[in-house]
């Protein structure tokens, strides 16, 4: 979970994980959104990578990459666990 956190801190990977949400991209197709090189782009890709936000998939000479949403969701039940404080069962 400390690296989905660590990679959602950055901006440009919050950028990338809003363009995947809608369709499964190559790397190619989400550099197009960003002013920076394709390398930096690969760079936060793999941080996305590593931290299991992303999926990767080869498909013939092309790469896909697609979001991941059950890392969204643990992270989504771990915040959730705050609106309900320990000892306080369901009324």
């Amino acid at each position: 979970m400390n690296d989905a956190f660590k990679a959602l801190s950055d901006p440009t990977r919050r950028k990338i994980l809003d363009l995947l949400k809608d369709k499964d991209m190559t790397a190619g197709e989400i550099s197009d959104h960003f002013q920076m090189t394709k390398p930096a782009v690969s760079h936060h890709l793999n941080l996305l990578k590593q931290a299991d936000l992303v999926w990767v998939e080869r498909q013939g000479q092309h790469i896909l990459y697609s979001i991941n949403l059950t890392v969204f969701q643990d992270l989504m039940k771990w915040v959730m666990e705050f609106n309900n404080p320990k000892g306080e069962g369901s009324k």
